[in-house]
């Protein structure tokens, strides 16, 4: 069972590690609300990423992606919402500072940003979903609950453990750091979510 637990840790790890747009807001609130505010979005980061991973896990992915139009017209929208996500990142950009507590991101925007950015983004839920459903059909049931709770607790150490990390250094980093931290992952956002609605046009074409 422990061997299980640990196999769903580090294929986890190696998914959540990765730059996406969960990370970075994540990045964004360590770095830019005081560390008992930023733990709170923390939390409704990983709850969002938590319900993802359990969809994921049924299969949902391999449903969508057995369904054409339905794939395509996922990632038409999710492809608008991912652009106008980074576009208003880059728009903020300017004024986001680190240590601006008057800026402090309010808990109703936290809470609502933690589940766009974990499913506004169709792709990753559809790689995501046909990656661990492949995995499900490897395991017997009584290994499903130990490699869930592996995948789940790696998500938890990573996002509770950046924003710990990111809360404690923050005042001795540059005060602008966050802008240009805004202004990179806001056109990287912007960028994916143009290819993705770049793959629908050539879908449709």
């Amino acid at each position: 069972m422990l061997a299980v637990y640990l196999r769903g840790m580090l294929i986890s790890i190696a998914l959540v590690t990765s730059i996406g747009m969960q990370n970075l807001f994540v990045f964004n609130n360590a770095l830019g609300n005081k560390l008992r505010h930023s733990l709170v979005y923390a939390l409704f980061v990983w709850i969002a990423d938590t319900t993802l991973t359990v969809i994921a896990f049924l299969g949902m992915g391999a449903l969508i992606a057995a369904n054409d139009t339905a794939r395509l017209i996922i990632m038409a929208i999710g492809g608008a919402i991912v652009v106008w996500i980074g576009v208003n990142i880059i728009r903020g950009a300017k004024a986001a500072v680190i240590g601006s507590e008057h800026d402090e991101t309010t808990m109703k925007a936290a809470f609502v940003g933690a589940w766009v950015v974990a499913f506004a983004n169709p792709q990753a839920i559809i790689d995501t979903s046909l990656m661990l459903g492949a995995l499900r059909g490897t395991l017997a049931n009584w290994q499903v609950a130990p490699f869930l709770l592996g995948v789940i607790t790696s998500t938890a150490l990573w996002f509770f453990g950046i924003t710990i990390v990111l809360g404690l250094l923050k005042d001795r980093l540059p005060k602008k750091l966050l802008m240009w931290v805004n202004i990179v992952s806001g056109a990287i956002v912007t960028g994916y979510g143009c290819v993705l609605i770049f793959q629908v046009l050539q879908a449709i074409i």
